[in-house]
């Protein structure tokens, strides 16, 4: 198989389509150029919808294309802005469609910041081999602690965010501050000597955890949770250690030594108070639900109450009550008796006058029969007259369509030979013999002469 160098040597031999072309340089350069770091100065920055960044790096005489996809761009740990001194690390490839020569960006870290960022990962892969890291040694933190330490600074703010936290979440919580300075010179030392004191008053202080934290900041601004002493204090503290140093994407060497890492000095709060604040709320429920309970149960006695003293009475009342129900239902029977009785007499009168005109009147019957019997012979003598009258007209009418009465006023039938009636003498020739049918004879003649119009 030929190199891409090979490929792109030769493409003089044989002519190709462009794409082939610039396929082709995109896997010379990809292949040849090795992912790198590159400084420049940032410019033409766009943050596109979909989360991509767009810019270019330059500098006093060159300048190149950048794209840095979202899911890499969403692991910055601070803000690109125009005009900003950056190192990248890149891959320089071609974006095809236009034929652009452009630089992939993987990731971006500030001017200068190299050399710390390499102290970093030198230090984490030395204690990390050590076991400091290691999972297997991390401690659970106490569900329901009664007191807490806290190893930060007095004037920062993540001071008041931690304690503002357990306040709303925890209030009975006692809070042990260990003050130091949190960034500057010596800042480590004095971090990793608080620590240790809050380790060595365990038992004074009563303390049950201890949080390490600070607000967010540069790389520098953190470097103090970074340096092999605040690291170490963590790992030999005898206290269960929550870090809490910076925002979410700031990561530091203390927090890889804890026991757990919260993203920021509020959520270090909510996990050292997260059984304490989930007991609040389950007690809260408690009390509403035995508050619920109680009351329902001494509304049901309260009731219980109420129908006992109505069922409890002297026996003269009981009696005296009796005998006055007594009446009522003794008057209500003699209403309903009456009553009924009323019912009764109605319903026999009713039933009497719907009998009475249930009873036939045949005398009147007789005289409509009589009257219908008349009006039938009437009906039929008049009917016997129609049709009379109807075959009169029919004989009168059939008599008029006799031929024979035609044929006495001087009529015959003439036929043919053949015995056919001859309706037209232009059918006929002369000595043609014919029949000729008279009223009451016949005769038989034969055409002498045909006259034709």
């Amino acid at each position: 198989m030929n190199s891409p160098q090979n490929n792109v040597a030769n493409v003089g031999n044989q002519p190709v389509p462009v794409s082939e072309f610039v396929r082709r340089i995109r896997l010379h350069l990809e292949q040849g150029i090795p992912l790198g770091w590159i400084r420049g100065e940032i410019s033409s920055l766009t943050r596109a919808a979909s989360g991509h960044l767009y810019f270019t790096l330059k500098d006093s005489d060159a300048q190149l294309r950048c794209t840095m996809w979202r899911n890499r761009a969403q692991l910055l740990a601070f803000q690109l802005r125009e005009g900003m001194q950056v190192e990248v690390r890149a891959q320089a490839t071609v974006y095809e469609p236009r034929g652009d020569l452009q630089l992939s960006v993987d990731s971006i870290r500030q001017a200068g910041m190299g050399n710390l960022f390499e102290a970093f990962m030198r230090l984490k892969a030395r204690l990390e081999e050590e076991g400091l890291f290691d999972a297997a040694r991390k401690r659970p933190l106490p569900r329901l602690p009664r007191c807490i330490g806290l190893v930060t600074s007095p004037q920062a703010a993540a001071l008041h965010d931690v304690l503002t936290t357990l306040r709303r979440r925890a209030p009975g919580l006692q809070v042990v501050l260990y003050p130091t300075r949190v960034q500057g010179d010596g800042a480590a030392a004095e971090i990793a000597a608080a620590i240790n004191v809050a380790g060595e008053r365990r038992d004074l202080d009563h303390c049950e955890a201890l949080i390490v934290c600070r607000g967010g900041g540069s790389l520098e601004d953190l470097w103090a949770f970074n340096e092999e002493a605040v690291v170490r204090a963590v790992h030999a503290c005898p206290l269960p250690v929550i870090s809490g140093v910076g925002h979410e994407t700031d990561v530091s060497l203390c927090d890889f030594a804890a026991d757990l890492r919260a993203a920021t000095p509020t959520a270090a709060a909510e996990q050292i108070s997260s059984g304490i604040a989930t007991l609040r709320e389950t007690l809260a429920l408690t009390a509403q639900s035995l508050l619920r309970a109680s009351s329902q149960q001494l509304q049901r006695a309260i009731q219980s109450v109420d129908l006992l003293d109505h069922r409890l009475l002297h026996p003269r009342t009981r009696i005296q009550a009796s005998q006055a129900q007594l009446t009522q239902f003794a008057l209500r029977l003699l209403h309903n008796r009456a009553a009924h009785n009323n019912r009764l007499a109605q319903d026999i009168t009713q039933l009497a006058s719907r009998l009475q005109r249930r009873i036939p009147d045949t005398q009147a019957r007789q005289t409509r029969i009589q009257a219908l019997a008349r009006r039938m012979r009437h009906a039929h003598e008049l009917q016997q007259q129609r049709k009379a009258q109807g075959v009169e007209q029919l004989a009168a009418a059939i008599s008029h369509l006799d031929p024979r009465q035609t044929m006495q006023r001087g009529y015959a039938i003439v036929r043919n030979v053949d015995g056919a009636i001859v309706r037209d003498a232009t059918t006929l020739h002369p000595d043609d013999a014919v029949s000729l049918q008279f009223c009451t004879s016949a005769a038989q003649a034969k055409i002498t002469r045909v006259d034709r119009e």
